[in-house]
Parts: structure tokens; C-alpha cells; sequence
């Protein structure tokens, strides 16, 4: 039997109160279970710490001793119980480590997708599909008008542009992913990583992912006009509106964070309403449920057809 609230959010996050654990809190909990090591959904402080090795590995670089007190590493498909309830990760496609969580109790099945992607991406592992009674997936991009180019299409946009280049990207993923697309599809361009990036770059490669090549920012290299890639975080993106002798570009799947409307970069590690629908179809579940973003037009598509409802 499907429990309406086997998961809801309260001031900590999203909480399974049959296991008293929680999925990607928002604040230092107990129980945390961690999809992947972005901040938004892995942060500092939490007691008991559920995750992948390459998930607790980040954390750890970014967070040091803050990043769980005691942290239970577990592999694909690896079962452990937290209270009774039954708890797995199944891989996710979204960035190296990145896991769904698929939950059982009491013959039921609940998949939570976490952050994830359809998209190929030779950075970390594929997405899997699991049949679960219960999908709650992230709604981010889930409207019929948004469909995510090809990546590859996308990244080939850059033989256009013949000058240095100031490319901003998300350091954890999405910037391992664009290195490694520039070295199999743009392998003319020489890319430059800030600072912040490298140490991430350096667990990619420990766990097995080659990125190809790339080299700490130099401020004399960027002088010279040899279609250099300089591959930085947002913050510094944006303390450089000014530079003078480069084409700035935004890699992403927001609209709004391209910032040439004649270069666009439209590469996106998160499922677009197409990709939605083929997880539906893949995952056969009895109940939709949404968060992280606007399901409405999920709950509209299925209406009598599948129950659909929000979390957030």
C-alpha cells in the first residue's frame, strides 16, 4: 500500500518519517541520505551520512571534517537498513557519484531521482532504470516547451568563435563534463581551469573518469590569442563583465544565464520534459510526485491517467 505521507518536507527538508532519515536535507540532520555532492542537496554537519564513495569523496574536499561525523559508503544496488526501511542507490547520469534512492517499506517501492539526466555523458555513470510503485522526481525542467539540444551540437559551437574564450560553468560536474566535450569534439581549443576546479578534476580522475587535457588558469596565457578556454566558476564569471579580449559565453540550460544571445551554450545536466516522460515510462509507477520545480504541467498531462501531486 502506497502511504501518502511517507515522504514530506518540514523545516529540515524532505523527511521519511517510517525510517526518521532524510533525503538531501536542507539543514544538519541526524540521518541524511545524499544523492550527490552538490551544495544544494549534500550540506556539512550532518551526523549520520548515507551516500556513494565518489558523493562522500567531494563532500570531503569541499566540506573537510564538516562533511559527516560518520559516513556510510555504499555501492550501486548495495541494500542497508535505516530503521527498518530499506534503502538503495541506483545510478543517476547527473554528475560523478550522483544517485536515485530507491526506498522500500512494507512491499512498497518509492524511487526519489534526486538531480539526474538522460543525456550521454562520459564523466560519470549512466542513468539506470528501476520499476518503483512511487516515482518522485525533480520537475526543474518539466514544461512541454523545454527540450535540451544535443551536447555535442552545442559544444561544436565553439569552432565559430576564434578568440580566447570566458566560459562559466558549475566547478562539481558540469565543468568536468564540458572539459571532457571540448577534448572529443573541439580538441583545437586549449582549456584553462580556475583553481577552484582542478581538485575537483583530480577526484574525477582517481575514480576512473578522464577528462583529457587541461591546465591551471595562467593570467600571462590568457594574453596571447590561441583560442584558449578559460573554464570558471560563477562568481567568477561574474567579477569579469568587463573583460576585454575574450567572448563570454554561460554553460547551462537556464535561458536566462546565456549572456550572448548570437553564442549561446545551452548544455543542461537535468532532465527536460521529454526526458521526464521517458522515465514514467521506463520506472511504470502507480503515483507521480514532484519537487524541485513547477509539476503542475506534469500533473496536468497525466490527469486521469496517473495520480500526480507536489511535494513542495
Amino acid at each position: 500500500m502506497i502511504l501518502d505521507d511517507f515522504l514530506a518536507y518540514d523545516a529540515n527538508g524532505l523527511y521519511c518519517r517510517y525510517g526518521n532519515f532524510y533525503l538531501d536535507p536542507q539543514q544538519p540532520v541526524e540521518h541524511a541520505v545524499i544523492s550527490h555532492a552538490h551544495g544544494d542537496h549534500a550540506v556539512p554537519g550532518n551526523r549520520n551520512v548515507y551516500c556513494t564513495t565518489p558523493t562522500a569523496d567531494l563532500m570531503r574536499l569541499r566540506y573537510g571534517k564538516n562533511a559527516g561525523k560518520n559516513l556510510q559508503l555504499l555501492d550501486y544496488r548495495q541494500e542497508v537498513k535505516i530503521n527498518g526501511v530499506t534503502v538503495s542507490f541506483i545510478p543517476a547520469g547527473h554528475i560523478l557519484g550522483s544517485a536515485q534512492v530507491l526506498i522500500e517499506h512494507q512491499g512498497t517501492t518509492y524511487l526519489y531521482t534526486g538531480d539526474y539526466k538522460l543525456q550521454p555523458d562520459a564523466t560519470c555513470e549512466p542513468i539506470e532504470f528501476v520499476q518503483a510503485d512511487v516515482l518522485i522526481t525533480e520537475s526543474t525542467f518539466a514544461d512541454p516547451a523545454t527540450q535540451h539540444p544535443d551536447p555535442v551540437a552545442e559544444i561544436k559551437k565553439l569552432n565559430n568563435i576564434k578568440i580566447n574564450i570566458l566560459l562559466g560553468a558549475y566547478s562539481l560536474g558540469k565543468a568536468q563534463r564540458i572539459i571532457r566535450l571540448i577534448n572529443d569534439h573541439v580538441p583545437e581549443k586549449q582549456v584553462l581551469v580556475h583553481f577552484r576546479v582542478a581538485p575537483i578534476n583530480a577526484v574525477y580522475e582517481r575514480h576512473g573518469y578522464t577528462l583529457g587535457r587541461n591546465q591551471l588558469y595562467n593570467r600571462k596565457l590568457m594574453k596571447e590569442q590561441k583560442e584558449y578556454v578559460y573554464l570558471v566558476p560563477p562568481f567568477t564569471f561574474d567579477s569579469y563583465q568587463r573583460a576585454v579580449g575574450v567572448k563570454r559565453l554561460f554553460a547551462s540550460g537556464w535561458k536566462n544565464l546565456q549572456v550572448n544571445d548570437q553564442d549561446t551554450l545551452f548544455i543542461s545536466d537535468h532532465v527536460d520534459w521529454n526526458d521526464v516522460l521517458i522515465t514514467v515510462e521506463k520506472v511504470a509507477p502507480k503515483q507521480l510526485w514532484t519537487l524541485h520545480g513547477d509539476g503542475s504541467a506534469l500533473q496536468q498531462h497525466f490527469a486521469g491517467t496517473l495520480f500526480t501531486k507536489a511535494l513542495n
